[in-house]
């Protein structure tokens, strides 16, 4: 069977991994100059603005936005923070940044301002940017450059707003080869709840490009709708990145809603989308109530799900509603983010994630960290190109997750099939994954307790509908009475919409351990056996 399975890979690629591996452009912008050169006026971007550009076109604004950064006094190694919605600008800045070894820290515009602060004063960014036909960014620009002097420029009718800050100083990097040098970073809170810069490198970045536009099936005739985020690791590198490594064309929205986004798909005439569980869900919801047969649905080549755990009803429904098999993925943030895919010519009739990208060297194993018997269940770690370089200032917390093997722990359980696919069974960490986003139950509960009312708190995520809820449990202090409401109140300004919980018990107990420690594994048990003193939807 793996022989077979390897056999049917190397068809796709056309070339060994080894041989891909060795012909990988230096950094992510190089496919701009290939397709420039072969396809200058196919379509390469366009967006909800009206945005719009060829190759040619996507090239020359590349140029002008390196000289602009120059300027500026951008340097190899700078971090430069971008604060975005989808649009096509961002993506310009991206191409640029990678074209003058600088890197682009993406952060999104929806997050709060204390959070975007803890980012910034992590990463020390040369510049700060904000995309300012995202509203969202337009509001932090406001507040930013009311403490710090800045200057808005014109980039062919969008707007940007660029604040310079003095003390950053560049990584070190003149002596890694060019495609070993970090390009791109990605904030996680992490479990902690601290932020943890994932450094990328162009390496990196390039083979999930590569290899999974490949096995997608990918071409330059190819429209990919792409409303995931950007500024997150799926939506950078294997939904844009792939498509300019395979000189196709995006399809750039920054809101997802079922309706807009199956117009948007008809009228660009669309081939393919990834998407999260819940925005499939919504899909079939949407059509289920205006009464819409598959006849109604844009004619695409592929869909695929990832960035959440797919429930096999969503899959079914979406299938049955598009008529094309909901093919699946995973991944994480420190693995670029691609580790398994479902073969767009081998489609499963399980939820499974398919089977590792070719090149990747994968462990199963139990809590003592040997290998468990071939169909059991074990924690995944992961070698190969796509794994970062590390965190950012934090050595510690890197050699927590990569051994000295180069093995990367991705804190998730699998099991393995007979035909080497592989089944996510759950996580060995308390991640919660809400509508594609990580929500980090340390972070939420910090917000939570710091309410003069809050002595104790617990966050889980709730199973609903192919999504994942973010649940909190509290406990007020002797003599106090808090609504929910009014913590939701509270919370607001510390947390992102997603990470907010979409419900809230205020219980009269929390159970808990001598230790003092909440027992979370009791508390959906509570929720049926002993109802909530109150509960109030967000």
């Amino acid at each position: 069977m793996q022989e077979n399975v390897q056999s049917n890979d190397l068809a796709l690629l056309g070339q060994s991994v080894e041989q891909l591996l060795l012909e990988l452009p230096e950094r992510i912008s190089s496919p701009l100059w290939r397709w420039r050169r072969e396809t200058p006026g196919a379509l390469a971007l366009c967006d909800h603005l009206g945005h719009r550009c060829t190759y040619e076109a996507l090239a020359q604004r590349v140029e002008q936005c390196q000289a602009q950064l120059r300027e500026l006094g951008v340097r190899p190694g700078d971090r430069v923070l971008l604060l975005n919605e989808n649009c096509v600008t961002v993506l310009v800045w991206v191409l640029a940044l990678s074209e003058l070894d600088a890197v682009s820290v993406v952060v999104n515009a929806r997050l709060t301002a204390q959070e975007i602060d803890r980012i910034q004063s992590h990463c020390e960014p040369r510049l700060t940017v904000c995309f300012l036909d995202s509203a969202a960014a337009g509001e932090h620009w406001q507040a930013l450059s009311r403490t710090t002097a800045g200057l808005e420029i014109e980039q062919h009718g969008a707007r940007v707003g660029v604040l310079r800050h003095s003390k950053s100083v560049p990584l070190e990097q003149g002596r890694d080869a060019v495609q070993d040098r970090v390009c791109v970073m990605i904030y996680t809170t992490g479990t902690t709840g601290d932020p943890k810069g994932v450094m990328l490198s162009h390496r990196n970045i390039l083979y999930v490009a590569a290899i999974t536009s490949v096995l997608r099936g990918m071409d330059p005739s190819d429209r990919i709708y792409c409303v995931l985020p950007v500024s997150h690791i799926f939506g950078l590198s294997a939904v844009f990145l792939a498509s300019l490594y395979r000189g196709a064309a995006l399809i750039l929205a920054d809101r997802f809603d079922a309706a807009g986004s199956l117009q948007a798909m008809r009228e660009y005439e669309a081939t393919g989308m990834l998407g999260v569980p819940t925005m499939f869900a919504r899909f079939i919801e949407y059509a289920r109530a205006h009464g819409l047969s598959s006849d109604a649905m844009p004619r695409l080549r592929f869909l695929y799900a990832g960035g959440a755990p797919l429930d096999a009803t969503i899959k079914r429904e979406t299938e049955a509603l598009f008529q094309l098999p909901l093919l699946n993925a995973y991944g994480m943030t420190e693995s670029g983010p691609t580790i398994c895919q479902v073969r767009w010519n081998e489609p499963l009739a399980s939820c499974s994630v398919g089977r590792p990208l070719p090149g990747l060297d994968i462990r199963i194993v139990d809590s003592r960290g040997q290998m468990v018997a071939a169909g059991d269940v074990g924690e995944l770690h992961v070698r190969g190109p796509n794994v970062m370089k590390g965190y950012y200032r934090n050595a510690a917390a890197t050699a927590g997750v990569i051994d000295q093997e180069g093995f990367l722990n991705t804190g998730d359980l699998v099991r393995e099939d007979e035909g080497g696919n592989l089944h996510i069974a759950g996580r060995s960490k308390e991640l919660i994954i809400h509508s594609g986003f990580n929500v980090y139950p340390p972070e939420v509960e910090a917000a939570i307790a710091r309410h003069p009312d809050v002595l104790l708190c617990a966050v889980v995520g709730e199973p609903a509908d192919g999504n994942e809820l973010v649940v909190a449990y509290v406990q007020c202090k002797l003599g106090r009475t808090l609504t929910a409401k009014a913590l939701q109140d509270f919370i607001r300004p510390a947390l992102s919409p997603y990470k907010r919980p979409s419900r809230i018990e205020v219980l009269e107990q929390l159970p808990t351990a001598p230790s003092g420690k909440v027992l979370k594994a009791r508390l959906r048990g509570l929720r049926s056996d002993r109802p909530p003193r109150e509960e109030v939807k967000a």
